[in-house]
């Protein structure tokens, strides 16, 4: 128990110390070797940080103000056909000042978007919103931060789960390395969560499912406490695909006695029956909802808590001096990322615990007398 809490608080605070050491360390793209330190300059930060990304910016060399980080493939759909270049051809210019050229198509790449400019034109122009008025969005197939996140994890699950079921077909009853870690958290999984509440006699079913999304979400949730910028689950995309997963697994699995509580509910009379049927479908539609915008709000709020502390030792250095504002940040950012820990479990639990919950009223069989 020791080891654990000594290995949990020495990973939040290598969090803290490097996110700290970033956004100190970030010059911008505007201001080559500045500090980020004006309220303006760490909302764009928190800003870019919470945000998608088609490559990884780490920090900024204050005396030179050369950018490290590395880039990502960038795979388009132009007008002129599939295009495919690493991100760093467009030297992480977020304002469309770099123009590449493929073909005949010119892209800029605008507010982490990439647009395709109309024939003829050399740069972008803006309206009064900054919106682009002569270029068009196109199809983006490109490995962002986010997609990177989402494929390293799925790499990792396969990994540390193909080790586990190799040593179960050996007839290993005591698991050996990483796999002790992973038994006692498949077991608790289906003895807590998939067990009471969708039934002994279906459970087995939706345990595939109830797995993968509990380490997905989990693993990701973890990789976004890291300095590196990954906000997956903090991307309303992802938490909607996460969300129809379950909607559809709970439609298709619907038995006779759930689709008739919802069109025809057993026991009522007649008027109403008809007026349950809307509020019901409307239920029905809620429940995805509900999982989806949990999981965003909780880690996006999260995320953008911990930037918002971080930055409170470069507003308040004038009022408190340097060495009480970033203690005082120092001490926050501390706690609230050890809470973070447990929130990157507690929403795994929480969304599986739902999906399950909701997989349960589909699948459970009614005596009606």
């Amino acid at each position: 128990m020791v080891a654990k809490k000594s290995i949990k608080f020495i990973a939040s605070l290598i969090f803290v110390l490097s996110s700290i050491t970033v956004l100190a360390s970030d010059g911008g793209h505007d201001k080559k070797g500045d500090l980020v330190d004006t309220p303006e300059e760490i909302n764009e930060y928190k800003n870019h940080h919470l945000k998608d990304s088609h490559d990884f910016h780490l920090f900024t060399n204050n005396a030179s103000g050369t950018s490290y980080g590395f880039p990502l493939p960038v795979i388009v759909w132009t007008k002129d056909g599939l295009k495919t270049f690493m991100s760093s051809a467009f030297h992480h210019d977020d304002n469309g000042d770099v123009i590449v050229e493929k073909g005949e198509a010119r892209l800029v790449k605008l507010h982490s978007k990439i647009y395709e400019l109309e024939d003829g034109a050399t740069s972008v122009n803006l309206d009064k919103d900054h919106h682009a008025i002569n270029a068009h969005r196109v199809l983006d197939f490109s490995i962002t931060k986010s997609v990177f996140g989402i494929l390293t994890t799925g790499l990792l699950m396969l990994l540390a789960f193909g080790g586990l079921a190799r040593g179960y077909k050996k007839g290993k009853t005591i698991p050996t390395g990483f796999s002790r870690v992973l038994e006692p958290l498949v077991i608790y999984v289906r003895d807590e969560i998939a067990r009471p509440n969708i039934g002994e006699k279906h459970y087995r079913r939706f345990m595939g499912f109830l797995l993968t999304v509990f380490f997905f979400i989990w693993i990701l949730n973890l990789l976004g406490l890291t300095p590196f910028g990954f906000n997956v689950t903090g991307q309303i995309a992802v938490t909607v695909c996460l969300a129809l997963f379950t909607f559809f697994i709970v439609q298709f699995s619907g038995n006779k006695d759930y689709w008739k509580h919802i069109f025809w509910m057993p026991g009522v009379p007649v008027l109403m029956k008809i007026a349950l049927i809307p509020i019901e479908v409307l239920g029905m539609l809620t429940k995805p909802f509900s999982l989806l915008i949990r999981l965003f709000a909780n880690i996006t709020a999260g995320h953008a808590v911990v930037m918002g502390l971080i930055a409170v030792a470069y507003t308040s250095r004038e009022v408190l001096g340097v060495p009480g504002s970033f203690g005082v940040s120092f001490l926050l950012t501390l706690f609230i990322s050890l809470i973070e820990i447990l929130v990157a479990f507690l929403q795994a639990f929480i969304f599986t615990m739902l999906s399950s919950l909701f997989i349960g009223m589909a699948v459970e069989e009614h005596d009606h007398h």
